[in-house]
């Protein structure tokens, strides 16, 4: 227990989740390329089923160590928000790449798109319908995890467990409207440069929605174990933090693709 530590810090026990989860990863690739070339899927089934495996076991041991070894102490918990932060700053970098890639083609468009952006042969998505209604579900989500996180500073679990639970729905709403549009793009990702680059983005941060409201959908049910407090949350806090991140990128991609883009 840390009670019977002469420190502040958290010298983790050897666990064998970060070599298996490697292990995992490395068949979930081999099984996703085997997939792509010969069209027989197990081999990245079972890689994604190992990889799910492990990380809910790695997480679970990061869990006792924070709610009932007492491990995560307030030294502990400051190393843990330079490490997410950090991490959110890799994720900008990653999603400045396809802006430099989108900007790069439509800014000086070449002879492949007919010296114009968007090209010719492109219906673009009218900004004003679905990316319109996208976009203020995660501004909504956005005030609700702001509530929530509030709420449990404050010491109000309803108010946590209620903000938490809408921005859960609504994340879940994004991804389903993102999918409807989707559905009835006139374009594919392989066709042309201009769906290459808007998959990837909107892709991309659609998966980063995802991964996000899982996250949250996660801590909601720690919250509901009573797992977190006003003064030891960070298991929460750092999914607020992604969530708002999430929120942040989607702007300029509305702004920069759905509007200038059309």
């Amino acid at each position: 227990m840390s009670a019977e530590k002469k420190h502040d810090y958290h010298l983790v026990d050897p666990s064998p989740w970060p070599i298996y989860v490697s292990f995992s990863c490395l068949v979930l690739a081999i099984g996703t390329i085997f997939y792509m070339h010969n069209d027989v899927s197990w081999g990245m089934y079972l890689g994604l089923a190992l990889v799910l495996y492990g990380a809910y076991m790695w997480f679970r041991d990061v869990v006792i160590e924070a709610e009932h070894q007492g491990h995560h102490t307030p030294v502990v918990q400051i190393h843990h928000r330079y490490g997410m932060t950090l991490f959110i700053a890799s994720e900008v970098m990653f999603f400045v790449a396809w802006f430099w890639a989108y900007f790069d083609i439509s800014l000086f468009p070449n002879e492949f798109v007919g010296n114009v952006w968007p090209p010719k042969d492109i219906e673009t998505f009218d900004p004003w319908d679905i990316p319109l209604i996208n976009t203020l579900v995660l501004l909504l989500s956005g005030t609700t995890v702001t509530w929530a996180h509030h709420s449990l500073i404050e010491g109000d679990r309803k108010g946590f467990i209620q903000g938490l639970t809408s921005t859960v729905i609504l994340g879940f709403f994004f991804t389903l409207l993102q999918a409807y549009e989707y559905h009835h793009a006139t374009f594919d990702y392989s066709g042309h440069i201009y769906g290459a680059v808007f998959y990837m983005a909107t892709g991309f941060h659609g998966f980063h929605v995802i991964i996000g409201t899982i996250f949250l959908a996660v801590c909601l049910w720690r919250g509901k174990l009573g797992h977190f407090t006003k003064d030891h949350h960070f298991g929460f806090e750092a999914a607020a933090w992604y969530w708002h991140f999430v929120d942040v990128v989607w702007l300029f991609l509305f702004a920069a693709i759905y509007i200038w883009g059309s």
